[in-house]
């Protein structure tokens, strides 16, 4: 809900109260690159440039701009938790990994 895709790459959008404005992010890049407007419109054509700034600053140093994910990360829940999850992969007969892998699968495309 509060993304925005500009020339393929994904921005998270928040809004400021202490200046009044929106702010985005960009995520899933070597470095940072933010922007902010007053109205979507504006916010979306100053992503544009910000991006345009980050992307010929990475070609100038030779820079890859999309951050490489492995695939890979830990996550630590309560024994409790952990116990439910493996009886519940197990009645829909698939191992925890697969199961979760499914399901936030589903919640990631849920709001695209």
């Amino acid at each position: 809900m509060n993304n925005m895709k500009i020339n393929g790459y994904e921005a998270v959008i928040s809004y400021d109260p202490q200046i009044n404005m929106f702010r985005g992010e960009f995520i899933g890049i070597n470095g940072g690159a933010d922007f902010y407007a007053s109205n979507v419109e504006d916010l979306r054509k100053e992503g544009e440039l910000s991006l345009k700034v980050f992307l010929d600053m990475c070609a100038e140093d030779g820079v890859e701009p999309r951050k490489q994910f492995s695939g890979k990360f830990n996550l630590r829940v309560p024994p409790v938790l952990h116990q439910r999850l493996a009886a519940q992969a197990a009645a829909h007969g698939k191992s925890i990994n697969a199961w979760i892998v499914e399901l936030l699968s589903e919640c990631a495309t849920h709001d695209q």
